[in-house]
């Protein structure tokens, strides 16, 4: 499992999604540091180590004298784009799409690793479990295991969430603007538990995603863990070389 990005990452984060979101284009100046340090309520290090990595990307250009911009290259904008897009389309829209058979909600004590991805304070001594059985559109089952911070968790009734995908009840309801997601993907195997949930035999190879979806200015709103089986699932790249700089890279494009 992936540790809690630092702050000068979920900051990089935040100032690329605007950029894929098109808030700012090609060309455009981004805000000075100063003003990002403000809004960010860091100090302009921490901006200045944020942006020195999109430098390296190949996302912004810095130029002396007239601050930063948007690099020129609309193709590199434009792939970047499609890989957040595709990576959206496959990661969220099955389960949107899912049919949720069952519901329960509990409170807990986090683990340590749940209170540091979440990023809880020192007084939050509690969070909220969801756990739920999908069946997804493809006819196959998925186990997701959502936790939340206990503000959030309370506010979500079970019985809405047999009826609707969680993440358009936190958005629409609750009015939590998400900016972006971090998401690891990984084979693991099925225990007792969730062999039970998944209808397969204990031990049977399982495909486990864990995502930190996080709100403005990079605070983690929930952590979701989903298993399925892993006979079930597929997933395909399309690598497109592209100009940076003076050198090329391969970008990756998640098809389907």
């Amino acid at each position: 499992m992936e540790p809690v990005l630092p702050v000068y990452h979920q900051i990089r984060r935040t100032i690329k999604y605007w950029i894929l979101d098109q808030r700012f284009g090609a060309n455009d100046k981004i805000p000075p540091e100063h003003d990002l340090a403000e809004q960010f309520n860091v100090n302009r290090m921490t901006i200045r180590q944020a942006l020195s990595s999109l430098v390296d990307e190949g996302l912004l250009i810095r130029k002396r004298g007239k601050g930063t911009f948007v690099t020129p290259n609309e193709e590199l904008i434009h792939g970047m784009s499609l890989k957040h897009i595709n990576m959206t389309n496959v990661l969220f829209l099955p389960l949107m799409k899912s049919k949720t058979l069952s519901v329960k909600k509990t409170e807990m004590e986090p683990t340590p690793l749940i209170r540091k991805k979440l990023e809880l304070e020192d007084d939050e001594r509690l969070v909220v479990m969801i756990r739920r059985d999908r069946l997804v559109p493809e006819g196959f089952r998925a186990y997701t295991v959502n936790f939340l911070p206990l503000e959030i968790g309370r506010r979500l009734p079970e019985a809405e969430l047999l009826k609707r995908p969680l993440l358009k009840i936190m958005e629409d309801d609750l009015k939590i603007n998400f900016i972006e997601a971090y998401e690891t993907i990984e084979a693991s195997f099925a225990d007792e538990e969730t062999a039970a949930h998944l209808e397969v035999a204990p031990g049977a190879p399982t495909l486990l995603t864990e995502r930190i979806m996080y709100a403005e200015k990079g605070k983690p709103v929930e952590l979701v863990t989903t298993t399925y089986d892993a006979n079930l699932y597929k997933c395909c790249l399309h690598l497109k070389k592209v100009k940076r700089g003076r050198s090329f890279d391969w970008i990756c494009q998640i098809t389907k």
